[in-house]
């Protein structure tokens, strides 16, 4: 079959060729007057799999002058094209979508106009950086045209890593409420001790707080902070004695952990969502996440707590990522805005 090459699109005038090469796979747009209009991305895979030859001026057109073509008219068009491809060969079909996506894959065996997308895809490469800001304004759109998303990751050497993207809070079934007790803590320096069996039972057996070291209980500076706010604990100075506010807690706890306010922000909203929050220090993340009893769940998640305008590299965030995978556990980016914690759910998948 012959195509031309015509204003960064390539022809099939045969209205039976066309129709031939549209029914299986569904590549192009047919004309109203017959023929076929094929996108450079479709053209190239048409032509890598033997199924077009594509003229110029009667002069055959090669697979590199075709990726030119496409590189001169579409920015990082070469990342693109190894995204298509690599989701063609899967069996998808997959057709350009409209900005700030770069294509709708529907599923196998679907067809545009018959069958609704399944995921909107974005083809980044590994240099790219990641901006939380821009990437919540996708997750906008794609939200509201209720599909998903996901991103297609090209390393320098054109391997392809997907990751599925989803922006919804971790939820527990561990409820918070209210101790009814006055219990004593000890601020040492970065970190709150609680002595008494009484004491340690009670925080151990209502939400696991803290670590048990020999018959005393080690309370992180989160832990800590939360229980003074609800009112279940007051606390003393190892070295003054004296007693001590939440708000000397917090400023003796930024003086220890600059992100401090971040941390417990993210920290209270898992609470507030029944999750149990443990440190997730081993695992390179601020916290680990459970649903409920640690002795019937395992950590489902990571959080890590960033800025409003966290950004970062592509490959740090695969890394963070592949290690969340590779514990079995799905990272969560928790982006502290002014009145709320957004949370960002990434997932390696294999479409």
């Amino acid at each position: 079959m012959a195509g031309i090459l015509a204003d960064k699109k390539v022809l099939v005038k045969d209205e039976a060729e066309g129709s031939q090469i549209y029914n299986k796979g569904y590549f192009g747009n047919p004309l109203s007057g017959g023929g076929l209009e094929l996108d450079l991305l479709d053209a190239i895979y048409l032509l890598e799999a033997e199924r077009l030859e594509i003229r110029s001026n009667n002069n055959p057109v090669s697979h590199a002058m075709l990726m030119s073509e496409g590189v001169k008219a579409i920015n990082e068009f070469e990342i693109q094209y190894l995204v298509f491809r690599d989701m063609r060969m899967r069996g998808y079909v997959v057709r350009r979508g409209p900005e700030p996506g770069d294509f709708h894959v529907f599923p196998r065996g679907g067809a545009p106009k018959k069958t609704p997308s399944k995921w909107w895809l974005l083809a980044i490469s590994e240099r790219r950086i990641f901006d939380y800001g821009e990437f919540s304004k996708i997750l906008d759109q794609v939200e509201k045209s209720k599909k998903h998303l996901l991103v297609a990751l090209v390393d320098e050497e054109g391997d392809i890593t997907y990751y599925e993207c989803v922006r919804k809070p971790p939820r527990g079934n561990l409820h918070s409420n209210p101790l009814k007790s006055q219990i004593k803590g000890i601020l040492l320096n970065d970190r709150v001790l609680v002595e008494g069996h009484a004491w340690v039972n009670l925080l151990q057996k209502s939400e696991f707080f803290g670590k048990k070291v020999w018959e005393a209980l080690q309370l992180s500076l989160c832990e800590a902070l939360y229980l003074v706010e609800r009112g279940d604990m007051n606390i003393v100075n190892a070295k003054t004695k004296r007693a001590i506010n939440a708000d000397t807690l917090k400023r003796k706890a930024v003086e220890v952990q600059k992100d401090f306010h971040l941390r417990y922000r993210v920290y209270c909203d898992l609470k507030k969502n029944n999750m149990l929050v443990k440190t997730g220090f081993k695992y390179g993340s601020h916290f680990r996440a459970y649903k409920g009893d640690p002795d019937v769940y395992h950590a489902k998640y990571l959080v890590h707590a960033v800025e409003k305008d966290f950004r970062t590299s592509w490959p740090e965030l695969s890394r963070i990522i592949r290690l969340a995978h590779g514990v079995k556990k799905e990272i969560a980016f928790a982006r502290v805005l002014e009145r709320s914690v957004e949370y960002l759910r990434l997932k390696r998948v294999r479409p």
